[in-house]
């Protein structure tokens, strides 16, 4: 892990907010179809600091950062989710081409969607045409990091992020999504105790998944919309 890695720290408040150090930048970015599957654009601008507290339990008014709502309505915030690290947790599907590891952490972003099938449909057939490559593509750019395509040699690819912190907006389906979590970032729980540390996760920010900290679409179930949204709507940037 680099200096700049060790430095980036999301620590868990109990009851309370997450709090981000070592200058971690963030940005919105918004979920958009695009050939047959999806891509990021950026949306609004948000103020940039060393440090900062986001929201958790999905009531802030100056989201995606925390207000002290969660003292409001009474929010707990207990964490369920496993600390066992991922390849004790995934599960293996064995391709011609390229396998994959699963561990069943979905944030609904849909990105492991491509044009000619979906991530496990193109890991099935990754020995045709360009369906290896494009079942690597689905599984990196799968931000709550549930999928990981591996090489017949073991190799495990992954893409190259700086640490990061992206507030997701969904307006396909007219919902706020999580937090994605990039480039190696330490995330301690609020007992002290940290997650295995990544290079993409997606934590929860509606306050509703039943995996907390990280997000499992619980946003899509109750259409949580940020105060953001609800007050004047992302802006996406055109190309």
């Amino acid at each position: 892990m680099s200096d700049i890695n060790a430095k980036c720290k999301i620590r868990i408040i109990e009851g309370g907010p997450y709090l981000v150090s070592g200058n971690v930048p963030i940005s919105e970015q918004i979920i958009i179809p695009k050939a047959g599957g999806y891509e990021f654009q950026e949306g609004r601008e948000l103020p940039q600091s060393e440090a900062y507290a986001l929201c958790r339990c999905g009531k802030s008014t100056n989201a995606p950062f925390c207000d002290g709502s969660h003292y409001n309505h009474n929010f707990r915030g207990k964490e369920t989710a496993s600390k066992n690290r991922y390849h004790e947790r995934a599960e293996r599907m064995e391709g011609p081409g390229v396998d994959l590891l699963d561990d069943g952490r979905c944030a609904f972003a849909r990105f492991c969607h491509r044009r000619n099938g979906d991530a496990w449909e193109l890991v099935e057939h990754s020995d045709a045409g360009n369906n290896r490559e494009e079942a690597i593509r689905a599984a990196c750019d799968c931000p709550s990091g549930r999928l990981t395509a591996v090489d017949m040699d073991g190799t495990e690819y992954e893409n190259e992020y700086i640490p990061s912190i992206d507030i997701i907006q969904d307006p396909e389906r007219r919902v706020s999504a999580g937090i994605f979590v990039k480039g190696h970032i330490l995330i301690e729980s609020a007992d002290g105790t940290p997650y295995e540390v990544r290079n993409r996760v997606a934590l929860c920010r509606c306050g509703e998944s039943r995996n907390k900290p990280f997000c499992d679409a619980a946003h899509v179930a109750v259409q949580y919309l940020d105060s953001a949204v609800t007050k004047r709507g992302p802006s996406v940037k055109k190309k």
